[in-house]
């Protein structure tokens, strides 16, 4: 949740609720906040469950699941963090796919002994829309260059200012809130001085012309967005305000 825009935190638990799911916390694994609340409640789910021919095991092992460049392993060092002193055991970054398979039980807790193991992100093999897509791209659950640099910095800048989250134009020390994207990242580029020299073919010969580097500046865009440089955000507020459908 470290970049989550939690004003409407009981508004958000209604709404997973009303998809099913239970036992919801909010952590957030850069601060480890509330992360400690994890390792309880997982004890008491798995205390009263059957637990078939485990059942004399005092050991836990849990697997933790997730889309891509969610958090996962980040929830893994946390843990070892709060509850064994103990430093990073699985490699994070800021783009998907740095956990490329099953790794071996990682402990995080020693009462009870806990152990989970980190697994690569999965995806659903069919999205529902194309803009559950871009909101999925966006939090980096896919490699940028797959969708878009600029595509996507097209609806981060169409997000921002539909729920007038105008940080950017501070930021960026722009005149305005703009929707114009290619407007907006030429003037990104022009002031972090990202140009580019392009070949111009004209009767008369080959003409090397400079212009702003439209890709440089959306790809600064997304990174300082994902960087919590533009204050919280949450992609998906506008299903908090849509109506439950009929059962």
């Amino acid at each position: 949740m470290d970049l989550a825009d939690l004003s409407e935190q009981q508004k958000i638990i209604q709404h997973l609720e009303r998809e099913g799911l239970k036992n919801i916390i909010f952590t957030n694994c850069v601060k480890d906040e509330n992360v400690k609340q994890i390792v309880p409640m997982v004890t008491a789910l798995v205390g009263s469950s059957y637990r078939y021919h485990r059942g004399e095991n005092a050991e836990y092992c849990i697997m933790v699941i997730g889309v891509p460049n969610v958090g996962k392993s980040s929830l893994i060092n946390s843990l070892r963090r709060q509850h064994l002193r103990k430093g990073k055991a699985t490699r994070v970054g800021g783009e998907p796919g740095i956990t490329r398979a099953v790794m071996s039980k990682i402990q995080v807790c020693e009462r009870p002994p806990m152990f989970l193991l980190d697994t690569p992100g999965v995806l659903a093999p069919r999205i529902g829309s194309v803009e559950t897509g871009l909101k999925l791209a966006l939090c980096g659950t896919v490699l940028d260059h797959l969708v878009g640099e600029e595509t996507l910095a097209d609806y981060l800048l169409y997000t921002l200012n539909r729920h007038q989250l105008l940080g950017y134009v501070q930021h960026y020390g722009l005149d305005g809130a703009c929707d114009d994207v290619v407007s907006v990242l030429k003037r990104v580029a022009v002031r972090l001085g990202k140009m580019q020299k392009v070949k111009v073919l004209t009767g008369t010969g080959d003409v090397n012309v400079i212009q702003p580097n439209y890709t440089a500046a959306a790809r600064d865009f997304l990174r300082t967005f994902r960087s919590g440089l533009l204050g919280p955000v949450m992609l998906d507020r506008d299903m908090l305000h849509t109506p439950p459908a009929d059962p």
